[in-house]
């Protein structure tokens, strides 16, 4: 499948980390998700019943990230795919999530990962 829908650096802030300090304070982490489904009968018809509706998988989103902790940001990521196959009918997901406050000796943009799940 080629279609697709993508949802570019959602922003939240979570208290994700292996060390306690990184789980005191909230820090920000993006979020990219890509569905893969057929968009032709959503397409054809303008009816938004026949895709999947962004607010939703905001929503998602937001509650994992803004939800209880995570060591990994493997376990956010993994977390939103799962919830994703099982709430959409979709093909495959792919997610990405971005940590910018990573806690390192040195400057660095982000640490991030990026799985790609089906059901």
């Amino acid at each position: 499948m080629t279609d697709r829908i993508v949802l570019s650096r959602l922003v939240f802030r979570g208290r994700h980390g292996v060390l306690p300090a990184e789980r005191a304070e909230a820090q920000p982490f993006e979020v990219d998700v890509e569905l893969h489904l057929d968009l032709r009968p959503a397409g054809i018809g303008d009816d938004l019943t026949r895709t999947v509706d962004y607010r939703d998988v905001f929503e998602l989103c937001r509650r994992i990230v803004e939800g209880p902790s995570f060591q990994l940001i493997e376990a956010i990521a993994e977390t939103i795919a799962s919830e994703l196959l099982a709430r959409f009918a979709v093909e495959e997901v792919v997610v990405r999530v971005r940590k910018s406050e990573v806690a390192l000796p040195g400057e660095l943009a982000y640490a991030a990962v990026e799985i790609r799940r089906r059901p």
